[in-house]
């Protein structure tokens, strides 16, 4: 049998400030999903992108990693075009669109207050990221999207903050039996808007990636 990731509960209480923010989210927001975010993509694929948290109307709103603010707008076209999914992404878990060669997941499972999650937080589910780790057997590389993926991601894979220095289009070569490590600014709007991070430079980190080929259009 296949080893599954351990997922948070709906109601996780490892993390008291994010609890709380959560149950005030689902008295003003009473039709989002409200809830820690599962990972999206099949088990067996070579990529992990790891991302921060889930985003107040985005992925806390729809109950998928990405779906439903610019983030995803970006992360998935850009998937779609370098192969690694299928189908069109319509900002909404009923879209359709496939995740083949690439798994989501974020470093902290519940919307934090203003998108910042704390040492603590990111801690606690830090077991999360681990078991999801060890549940895919084929992975190859992990794109990091910004500084906390990346360390939250060395974390989990027992190195060493100081064992790879964050850096746009950086690539880290871990040590034996471990992924390669990859490393993105993160696609949010406010990067974007401030030109930290473009398009282009989103797209020719993803190009780097194993698997991932050019669509013709």
């Amino acid at each position: 049998m296949a080893l599954q990731p351990r997922l948070p509960d709906r109601d996780c209480p490892l993390c008291p400030r994010l609890a709380g923010f959560r149950a005030d989210n689902r008295a003003a927001f009473p039709d989002f999903h409200n809830a820690p975010v599962d990972p999206w993509g099949p088990l067996d694929a070579p990529i992990l992108v790891v991302g921060l948290a889930p985003g107040l109307r985005g992925a806390n709103r729809t109950g998928r990693p990405f779906t439903g603010d610019y983030a995803g707008d970006l992360l998935y076209a850009t998937l779609l075009d370098f192969g690694l999914a299928r189908g069109s992404y319509g900002r909404d878990p009923g879209d359709g669109m496939e995740l083949t060669g690439v798994r989501i997941t974020n470093a902290v499972k519940c919307v934090p207050p203003e998108n910042k999650p704390v040492g603590a937080e990111i801690k606690a589910c830090k077991p999360f990221l681990v078991s999801e780790l060890k549940a895919m057997p084929k992975l190859e590389a992990i794109l990091a999207l910004g500084l906390i993926a990346h360390n939250a991601t060395l974390s989990a894979l027992g190195l060493k903050a100081s064992a790879a220095k964050f850096g746009h289009a950086a690539r880290h070569d871990l040590g034996p039996g471990l992924p390669r490590l990859f490393d993105s600014y993160h696609c949010s709007r406010y990067n974007v808007n401030t030109n930290r991070l473009t398009a282009e430079m989103f797209r020719a980190v993803v190009a780097t990636l194993p698997e991932a080929r050019p669509v013709e259009p």
